[in-house]
């Protein structure tokens, strides 16, 4: 690897330890290498082995390949919609727009039916302040005991820990995106 090389590996690996939040101690800790290792590692100082490669790119959530392709560094990746994780509900669906590792957001795409809703109950997840932004046709959100009737570029902000639930009442299909910060914590994913 040229002093080039290892210069650009160095600032990609600063750069998304920053993006994700972690200091320089908890990588090195959630890649199973010292803190001196990886900040020689940052500033060029030293190579790293395919397997400190490795693991660090894993602890940050990307490929190795990501660690070496400038041009990769600064996104994830495209997701196409045909590949997105689905969770179907009761006449919709609803689609994950956000891979893990999540830091800030956690982004989801929905499809109403006429008819269709999150499920007869209502839930909460997490403590995360979450927005709902209708896309395309008309939804009523009910929260706790209110509702609301949203249409078309229309948008709500409430906490998730709100018990709620989206029903599409027209006779239209309706588009819907929500988008929750911070991510809800895996032990708390949408309870009943």
């Amino acid at each position: 690897m040229s002093a080039d090389d290892a210069l650009e590996l160095g600032r990609r690996v600063a750069a998304l330890r920053e993006v994700r939040g972690m200091s320089l101690r908890a990588l090195a800790a959630a890649a199973g290498v010292s803190s001196s290792f990886l900040s020689q590692l940052e500033n060029a100082r030293t190579n790293a082995s395919v397997a400190s490669l490795r693991k660090i790119a894993i602890a940050l959530g990307v490929s190795p390949a990501q660690l070496l392709d400038d041009k990769l560094a600064h996104t994830r990746g495209v997701l196409r919609a045909a590949d997105r994780p689905t969770l179907p509900l009761e006449g919709a669906d609803k689609y994950v727009l956000s891979l893990p590792p999540l830091r800030n957001l956690e982004v989801y795409a929905g499809h109403f039916e006429p008819g269709g809703s999150t499920g007869a109950d209502l839930y909460t997840h997490g403590q995360s302040q979450e927005m709902l932004v209708v896309t395309v046709g008309e939804i009523v959100l009910q929260l706790g005991e209110d509702r609301y009737t949203l249409r078309t570029d229309d948008s709500i902000e409430f906490l998730s820990s709100v018990p709620h639930r989206v029903v599409n009442e027209s006779d239209a299909p309706a588009s819907v995106i929500w988008i929750n910060s911070p991510p809800t914590p895996v032990e708390e994913a949408h309870s009943a």
